[in-house]
């Protein structure tokens, strides 16, 4: 057994850095590049990266606002939830970014115009008396700017006056948003417009976003221009050898080694998934020898604590939030017998027809529970959710 003194290296979470971000890399010096380029004044081309629960989207635009730190980057995060409003959230955010921008001398003319554009825009679309929040009392709302009440038109109005005041004040300006998924179709294809404009004008004002695999279709189906608008990254699970290096570079600062024997063991069982490696990793960390290895015999006698976590914390939270109806489709995607399962063949298990088991269809692919991998096929949002309702309910 490790001293009771070694802190445990292995940071299984929502979002959680790693102690060792493996096989990301390329990724990184991309969006460093990109970084680069709107410090210095250049608009860019914005990046949604997309993929399953657990492979890390959110880690990585974590990262990337380091990243934006070292280039006196602007920037705000974001994160779409089911139930919110779109509108508040962006005013709030752009809000911050005006704010932050204006503290630079010798635009202060500009910030004001900038602040009156936010100004009616928040009036027109702000909620419980949140109107103009921040916002200094003596500057007056713009008129005819962001006030028409037509949504697309209005955000990029405001983030027309956003992109004007970072290229006076010379600094490149930033939103993350995650979970971009949840946007209605109305807003995403407000914000695709209004970053099309952007782009047009030449502003130093990008969007990193991370959403699951089914925004880069959504996107193409509002917007026809979206797929060169936008770079949509796969973010997946990671190779045999960067998943070794997620499970051997924490241990190794605390002079912790794995068998070869184990490395393999549990890479297969993660399937290389982040999350899973580090929740399997802090599993067997209480079952390193007193030599400090961590050997296969370790790797296995932690494996039941390690489903045993994933089932009363990953895959539970997200079950619990299912209707029963969305759960019988579920379990119905499971007798299919392999994944993606065609809607036809759900059908035929829950004895019904396709077109009666389409609005749950809609209703778990928008909650985040499926996603279509191509026409009239789904598959699961959430790595190995199948195997957890196999054990559940002995399917």
């Amino acid at each position: 057994m490790v001293e009771n003194y070694l802190v445990n290296p292995y940071t299984p979470g929502a979002g959680k850095m790693p102690k060792y971000l493996a096989g990301r890399k390329q990724i990184l010096e991309e969006a460093f590049k990109l970084i680069a380029a709107i410090a210095y004044g250049f608009t860019a081309r914005s990046v949604i990266y997309y993929g399953l629960r657990g492979v890390g989207k959110t880690v990585l635009l974590n990262e990337i606002e380091k990243m934006a730190d070292e280039k006196n980057i602007r920037y705000e995060h974001i994160e779409i939830a089911e139930q919110y409003s779109f509108k508040r959230i962006i005013a709030l955010a752009i809000n911050k970014l005006m704010r932050k921008i204006s503290a630079k001398e010798n635009i202060r003319q500009h910030a004001e115009k900038a602040l009156s554009v936010l100004k009616a825009f928040q009036i027109t679309y702000g909620q419980d008396g949140d109107v103009s929040l921040g916002i200094d009392p003596d500057i007056l709302k713009a008129e005819g700017i962001a006030d028409t009440g037509d949504f697309q038109n209005d955000l990029t109005e405001l983030l027309l006056s956003l992109g004007a005041l970072a290229e006076k004040a010379n600094i490149g300006t930033i939103l993350f948003i995650d979970e971009i998924q949840y946007l209605r179709d109305d807003e995403f294809a407000a914000l695709i417009s209004a970053i099309h404009r952007i782009e047009q004008k030449g502003y130093p004002v990008v969007i990193f976003a991370a959403g699951l695999p089914k925004i880069a279709k959504i996107a193409g189906d509002i917007k026809s221009y979206a797929e060169r608008l936008f770079q949509f990254i796969q973010i997946d699970s990671l190779t045999e050898q960067a998943a070794e290096l997620a499970l051997s570079e924490p241990a190794k600062k605390l002079g912790v080694t794995y068998h070869q024997e184990a490395l393999a063991y549990i890479v297969n069982i993660t399937e290389g998934y982040p999350y899973f490696l580090q929740e399997y990793g802090r599993q067997v960390w209480d079952f390193v020898n007193s030599e400090k290895e961590i050997t296969l015999d370790a790797a296995q006698q932690a494996y039941d604590k390690f489903i045993e976590q994933l089932d009363n914390g990953f895959f539970k939270v997200r079950h619990d939030r299912a209707t029963a109806k969305e759960l019988e489709f579920m379990k119905a995607m499971v007798k299919c017998g392999s994944l993606p399962c065609s809607t036809n063949q759900i059908a035929h298990e829950m004895g019904r027809t396709p077109p009666n088991i389409s609005p749950l269809r809609a209703q778990l692919i928008h909650k985040g529970f499926i996603y279509a991998t191509s026409r009239g096929e789904v598959d699961f949002t959430v790595p190995q959710f199948d195997q957890y309702l196999k054990r559940l309910y002995s399917i």
